[in-house]
């Protein structure tokens, strides 16, 4: 689990899974959030593999900042999250095209990422 800044605000319980290749946002978490609904783009196609053994509709997409690390040395990207209806244990969780996106590189052995920052390399712990 990790820590990032997302639309503003900072959330604890986000889960980085190299195993999905989607992104996932609970619509719950949205509307804790304070984000509109409105913001939410159709959904294009359902999705398995997240419920078992179920096929997902999701509510649509929604592209939303995500930041990792403090003001010195960060790195800012625009994800899109699927926005699903279902609860889950975590805010969010971030799949591979996240990973892709900002360029990590996991070590599962220490549960690290590294990411490439403005100022230098930025390595994220686990929260948990």
């Amino acid at each position: 689990m990790v820590n990032p800044i997302i639309n503003m605000k900072w959330l604890t319980k986000v889960l980085m899974d190299g195993g999905h290749d989607l992104n996932i946002m609970y619509v719950e978490m949205l509307d804790a959030m304070g984000i509109d609904r409105l913001r939410i783009q159709p959904a294009r196609a359902p999705f398995h593999g997240i419920v078992p053994r179920k096929q997902v509709m999701p509510l649509g997409q929604i592209d939303l900042s995500v930041t990792f690390e403090d003001p010195t040395n960060y790195r800012i990207e625009t994800i899109t999250f699927e926005v699903v209806r279902f609860h889950g244990t975590y805010h969010a969780i971030l799949g591979r095209p996240c990973y892709a996106k900002f360029m990590d590189v996991p070590n599962y052995t220490y549960l690290k990422l590294k990411i490439p920052g403005l100022c230098r390399l930025i390595t994220i712990g686990t929260s948990f």
